[in-house]
């Protein structure tokens, strides 16, 4: 079968979840826009403000959208953060102190935390200062609910992290029902202890905000869903405001916090970013649904099927083969709008043990919000795809990706 042939029938196949995306696309569509409306989003709010940024209106207002959009109380949305793994970081730094304990409950967290957490030694890691660190590994790809309570019950942990997506792990990824549910354990126990959620890939899937099933804060970045594909950096931070407080003192300084941070440009690329947000994460969704069925029908295992429930925009070939999986990227970037004649290598990368192959020819350096993919190289060798800012275009590069992989069969 020809690989558009193969697309084709995809297509079909998949036309009653591509209508669901579409209903679920009109409603986060509605709900960004009236987000936008109460907070009556003009032209002024795109202006810029440098040095200190003090009285940044636009920078306040987004603030406000995002905390609406999100379901939470207060929101730090800022350029100032690097990436998603800068935000996190940020926050745990906020939120842990001293002889605090940070308990994992979705296991070992992305490869990126474990030099802040202190898993992999570093100097400047909340190890260091005396933070300690545990882990509850999921049964079956389901939260471990007696273990998490019973350690809940002996005291001295301040802070319970869940994250979503499921990094470089085979696990799935987590969705907000189980969320709820643990959430509901967990407070049967300790009505205190801080619930933050990892929500990077997985804004703008579900309907329901993790803070609106008992999640206290969740951070996510902006080179990814919320984004657009437009905003060039950043991330956000979202919750209860007593706590989004205490993470604008750690981002900038105590006694300051919210009052500072220049937007130096960046509030109408954030702004015009969200809007288009619930579309190009539809898009995404779209692309990985349809990369699911077509590469099972290859005789690849993926992970989730096309025809699963989703809680992120990730999508998960395993090739079980170094060379399958490096040419798979090396197709992804033959495909892509930017550095299309560049040809991706496996080396390594700060902050993974691992070398690592990635494909991103995108805008954005590192944007996986467009259409991207990338894996460690460690078995199973797993392909890791996500984005895709317009469906036609993910379209079309993975019609050319097959026809690449079966010329190699």
């Amino acid at each position: 079968m020809k690989s558009l042939d193969l697309v084709l029938e995809a297509e079909k196949e998949c036309k009653d979840i591509f209508n669901k995306i579409d209903e679920n696309e009109y409603y986060f569509s509605s709900l960004v826009l009236e987000a936008f409306r109460l907070e009556n989003i003009s032209e002024m709010h795109f202006n810029m403000t440098t040095g200190y940024g003090y009285n940044d209106i636009g920078r306040e207002a987004i603030e406000r959208v995002f905390a609406r959009v999100l379901k939470g109380e207060d929101a730090l949305v800022r350029n100032q953060f690097i990436s998603g793994s800068h935000a996190l970081s940020t926050t745990l730094f906020a939120l842990l102190r001293p002889n605090d304990t940070l308990i994992s409950i979705t296991g070992l967290p992305y490869d990126t935390l474990h030099e802040v957490i202190g898993i992999n030694d570093n100097p400047s890691s909340l190890k260091s200062f005396g933070v300690k660190y545990e882990q509850i590994d999921l049964i079956d790809n389901k939260f471990d609910i007696e273990k998490i309570k019973e350690r809940l019950k002996d005291g001295n942990v301040k802070v319970v992290e869940i994250q979503r997506s499921k990094g470089y792990s085979t696990r799935k990824s987590i969705k907000v029902k189980d969320i709820e549910e643990v959430i509901k354990e967990i407070r049967k126990v300790n009505k205190d202890v801080i619930i933050m959620v990892d929500n990077c890939y997985t804004e703008f899937v579900e309907r329901t905000s993790p803070l609106e099933v008992g999640a206290d804060i969740i951070v996510g970045s902006l080179i990814k869903n919320l984004g657009g594909s437009i905003a060039s950096n950043g991330a956000y931070i979202c919750g209860k405001k007593e706590l989004i407080n205490l993470c604008a003192e750690r981002l900038n300084l105590p006694g300051e916090g919210k009052e500072v941070g220049p937007s130096l440009g960046a509030n109408k690329s954030f702004l015009q970013g969200l809007y288009l947000a619930p579309s190009v994460v539809a898009s995404s969704l779209k692309i990985a649904i349809l990369t699911s069925y077509v590469m099972e029908k290859l005789g690849y295992k993926v992970e989730p099927r096309y025809n699963e429930d989703r809680a992120d925009i990730v999508q998960n070939i395993i090739f079980n083969n170094k060379d399958l999986l490096i040419k798979y990227v090396q197709g992804i970037q033959k495909y892509s709008p930017i550095d299309s004649g560049t040809i991706p290598i496996a080396a390594p990368m700060p902050g993974y043990s691992d070398e690592v192959i990635m494909a991103s020819g995108a805008f954005t350096q590192g944007s996986s919000i467009e259409f991207s993919c990338d894996g460690p190289l460690r078995e199973p060798y797993i392909a890791y795809q996500q984005g895709g800012v317009t469906y036609n275009y993910g379209k079309i590069a993975l019609v050319n990706i097959i026809n690449d992989l079966i010329s190699v069969k």
